[in-house]
């Protein structure tokens, strides 16, 4: 069969839903400057589907360095891959003092998170070393995962119980392979706003030996007395092997960084191929990154901003009585009862009719008969912008209940 012909018969889980999905579900248009209130098909809509939990994308301090290291620098240099001859002195001052911040050693540049990842896991692993993750590790853990040819071990979502039963097995396999054991899991996971239990798993150390890997993509900048990620929240960062972040959340920009020993990051950074083969990350980025993570650390503010308008908005919907799951980070969840036809009529009447702009997630993500709206809190929302936005979700539940969304035209649930 032509690989042309597969493509016509199977678009895909998510290509499947192309033709009715494309361009308002999947791939909209967000415009203008990056801030709560954005433009959606020509419209202003309240927006809680940016990752900006700071604030910083739109910072005038920030703003101004970027411009500044723009014009100076220019988006080419330096050229080549960090290896060949994309190594600079500003590359290393941002890694330098982002291991100082996230208590380690040592830290390495990634020119994009999720490639980053998955080189980091292969880099890592041999065929006779065994990973146990948990079920819900973003994709591109499992992307990472993949590439292990050797044994690979899941757990339940945040099942500690099944997690000691994994490395019981593990342990007995690598006593055979003389292999090692990498568990992994994320400080907070990115969909439903729980944190991965790092405590409790740093706590198995005590009885069995392994190496620990911790995402923390959506806990770097959020969590910790200081910004410094789940581990500073749990207490627990000295215990976490090798800790990993991305720019994408927090920091406002593009790339990320692994960190650990110095033994460890010299490896990686001679290893992860997703690094040695490609472009070292653009000056301009590099120097606004270093003003980001200034204003990460001597901004608290930035932070206490944030978490007020996380508490009040979190507050606020289970007051009215609805379901945010077991969110414990800035990432909320709101759960509704109802089917996906039911969900994107709801998805089209926050938006056409209530100015809201916030992401749906239907099944396989979540049960069929559950509706999931997720709120991404930022430091620059307001009260009212939670107080209008909780009035709104109040209005759509009792549509919901009163079967109003069944199969129906937008035009008529104004």
């Amino acid at each position: 069969m032509d690989i042309f012909d597969k493509i016509s018969s199977n678009r895909g889980p998510l290509g499947q839903y192309q033709k009715e999905a494309h361009g308002y579900f999947a791939f909209p248009k967000l415009e203008g400057e990056i801030q709560p209130r954005m433009r959606f098909r020509n419209k202003e809509v309240l927006t809680w589907s940016l990752n900006n939990y700071l604030g910083l994308a739109n910072h005038p301090e920030v703003r101004k360095v970027d411009a500044e290291a723009a014009k100076e620098w220019g988006l080419a240099y330096p050229m080549g891959a960090r290896m060949m001859s994309g190594q600079t002195n500003k590359h290393e001052e941002l890694e330098s003092k982002l291991a100082t911040f996230v208590g380690k050693e040592s830290a390495y540049l990634l020119n994009y998170g999720y490639p980053g990842m998955v080189s980091i896991i292969d880099a890592l692993l041999n065929r006779n070393d065994v990973v146990i993750y948990d079920s819900d590790a973003h994709a591109c853990i499992l992307d990472g995962l993949r590439l292990h040819i050797g044994k690979r071990f899941v757990y339940p979502h945040n099942d500690m119980e099944s997690l000691e039963k994994q490395l019981e097995r593990a342990t007995k396999l690598t006593e055979k392979t003389k292999g090692g054991i990498l568990v992994i899991t994320e400080g907070v996971f990115g969909m439903m706003g729980d944190l991965g239990k790092l405590d409790k798993i740093v706590e198995l150390k005590k009885k069995f030996s392994f190496r620990f890997l911790v995402d923390d993509a959506h806990g770097f900048g959020t969590m910790g007395k200081n910004g410094a990620g789940t581990g500073e929240h749990f207490g627990v960062m000295d215990k976490i092997d090798i800790y990993f972040s991305t720019f994408a959340k927090s920091m406002a920009g593009i790339g990320g960084f692994v960190a650990s020993t110095e033994d460890v990051i010299d490896f990686l950074q001679y290893n992860m191929r997703s690094q040695v083969y490609a472009k070292s990350l653009p000056m301009p980025m590099v120097i606004g990154a270093l003003k980001r993570l200034e204003l990460l650390q001597t901004k608290p503010e930035l932070r206490e901003n944030l978490w007020d308008i996380v508490k009040y908005l979190q507050a606020g919907l289970k007051e009215k009585g609805f379901n945010l799951g077991k969110a414990e980070s800035p990432v909320t969840p709101v759960f509704f009862s109802g089917t996906a036809i039911e969900g994107a009529n709801v998805t089209l009447d926050l938006r056409e009719n209530y100015n809201i702009f916030c992401s749906i997630v239907v099944y396989p993500v979540v049960p069929k008969d559950v509706i999931m709206l997720r709120i991404i809190p930022t430091a620059v929302h307001s009260r009212e912008d939670v107080e209008y936005t909780i009035n709104a979700f109040a209005e759509i539940q009792k549509k919901l209940k009163a079967g109003k969304y069944d199969s129906i035209n937008i035009s008529q649930v104004s």
